[in-house]
């Protein structure tokens, strides 16, 4: 957790938002995550906090990133001060904010599956293995002569870090395949004594676990392209189920069914009050994660009390 000091309240106002912004970036480019970005109930001692809302394959849903802007509150119970050009002594304006180990939990949890992890191809350590199949001593010699090239081929477009070649020879191929797959590697590529005599490998998918065999010539374009499609894919797949599992609900009741049954993000009128969110948890176990930032800005009536409700709040179980 970062926290930062500035002399004016808009020098503590705009980085809090900034911030934020950037976290979602980041975390939507490459963790591919899709995110509600809000404002969010506020941190004591704070002036405003600001909250990006990620949701799970499970349908709960995860804070995975705030920023605090305190005001002058922290400034003034520890007397933080300093002196101004004028000599004058001031109180400072504090900011707090950043995002946690957690967000390795996240990634798991938002594109795993049931044999290991999918890891995006941006941030993935390893971005291609390549796994030489042999049966004797003879084709072990030509397949890695074969990967190497095929590596060396890959050196030209992507870091020769993010790209292994498998040596093992004490495991079955499919062995080496389900160890990649479960270690999330986005690409892998077989390379068996018939790929060599036709100068081409089998390219395989860990999202989707489609397989290609692409010539020699073209495989490096092929897979730095497939790369880019796997990250778009993922994207693509959070976004839509985010938009499937996100559901408005215009009373109490419809709100507790969609919970019980469904889950996900609901979209809902709220009137403001502590004791009504309180409630609201103790029935449902749902929580009120955030107050989006754009497109719910529409008054309406608290679907709990029927009072005057100025925006719709995001609720959702949560981790």
């Amino acid at each position: 957790m970062a926290r930062r000091s500035y002399s004016t309240c808009n020098g503590s106002l705009n980085p809090s938002i900034q911030v934020e912004h950037l976290a979602l970036i980041f975390q939507e480019e490459y963790l591919i995550w899709v995110h509600v970005q809000s404002v969010k109930n506020k941190f004591p001692c704070a002036d405003a906090t600001y909250s990006i809302e990620a949701m799970m394959q499970d349908g709960k849903a995860l804070q995975s990133g705030t920023s605090h802007n305190l005001g002058q509150n922290f400034a003034k119970a520890f007397e933080i001060d300093y002196l101004d050009r004028n000599n004058n002594r001031k109180l400072v304006w504090t900011t707090s904010w950043g995002v946690s180990t957690r967000m390795i939990g996240g990634l798991i949890m938002t594109h795993s599956d049931d044999d290991g992890l999918i890891i995006p191809p941006k941030i993935a350590p390893i971005q291609v293995v390549i796994v030489p199949i042999f049966n004797n001593d003879q084709e072990r010699v030509q397949t890695f002569e074969f990967a190497e090239k095929i590596s060396n081929s890959l050196n030209e477009k992507i870091d020769k870090l993010q790209i292994k070649i498998d040596t093992r020879d004490n495991l079955r191929p499919s062995d080496k395949f389900f160890h990649w797959i479960q270690q999330g590697v986005p690409v892998r590529v077989e390379v068996g004594p018939r790929d060599v005599k036709k100068q081409s490998a089998m390219v395989v998918r860990r999202d989707v676990r489609e397989k290609s065999a692409v010539p020699l010539e073209n495989i490096s374009e092929h897979i730095v392209e497939l790369l880019e499609r796997i990250q778009d894919n993922l994207f693509q797949r959070a976004l839509d189920y985010r938009q499937t599992n996100t559901r408005t609900a215009t009373s109490y009741e419809e709100f507790k069914e969609i919970i019980a049954d469904e889950g996900g993000f609901i979209f809902a009128h709220w009137d403001g009050s502590k004791e009504i969110e309180a409630k609201i948890k103790q029935e449902t176990k749902a929580t009120i994660r955030c107050l989006p930032l754009e497109n719910r800005s529409e008054t309406g009536k608290c679907m709990v009390t029927g009072k005057p409700s100025e925006q719709e709040a995001l609720f959702a179980i949560a981790y």
